[in-house]
């Protein structure tokens, strides 16, 4: 599979969106929810003005042209959040570029970019039965917590 990784363009941040909506996990034989779930305050926190604070990052993958994946961070109050100094990951890929690696140099990718700029860790939160869980353990991030439904995980940088 061919594909670039690339900063995302201040034009192309509508995009993150529909990765948002991507990276809902819905488990085998589950419905999944509406569209709109992405309007939820608590999703919304991942997108509303990207670009536009200090901390906001943001890669893509391409693939012929075509925006195929995202891997974005901000430091803010979401399902993943440490503390103020730490960044929260968001990241996904449309269904038929999953299992081809492009998801793991994405967030290797983002973890570079993110020591680079001084940044000594960043977190995230996934479903437990996120098949996702693997490949941010592969990538360096270490469960730190957890409830019924999720880990909330960090990489030290």
């Amino acid at each position: 599979m061919n594909y670039i990784i690339r900063k995302i363009n201040e034009n192309e941040t509508a995009v993150l969106e529909d990765f948002l909506y991507e990276a809902i996990f819905v488990p085998e034989g589950v419905q999944p929810p509406e569209k709109n779930i992405i309007k939820k305050p608590e999703l919304q926190v991942y997108v509303a003005g990207f670009g536009k604070r200090a901390g906001d990052f943001g890669l893509v993958a391409e693939a012929n042209a075509q925006i195929i994946g995202a891997a974005w961070v901000r430091i803010m109050d979401d399902y993943g959040h440490i503390d103020n100094e730490t960044p929260s990951f968001a990241i996904s890929l449309y269904k038929e570029y999953r299992g081809y690696g492009i998801g793991t140099a994405l967030m290797k990718r983002m973890l570079a970019l993110l020591r680079e700029n001084g940044y000594k860790q960043a977190s995230l939160a996934v479903q437990k039965a996120n098949y996702a869980v693997n490949m941010y353990k592969n990538v360096g991030f270490q469960t730190v917590a957890e409830n019924e439904e999720e880990y909330i995980m960090i990489c030290k940088l």
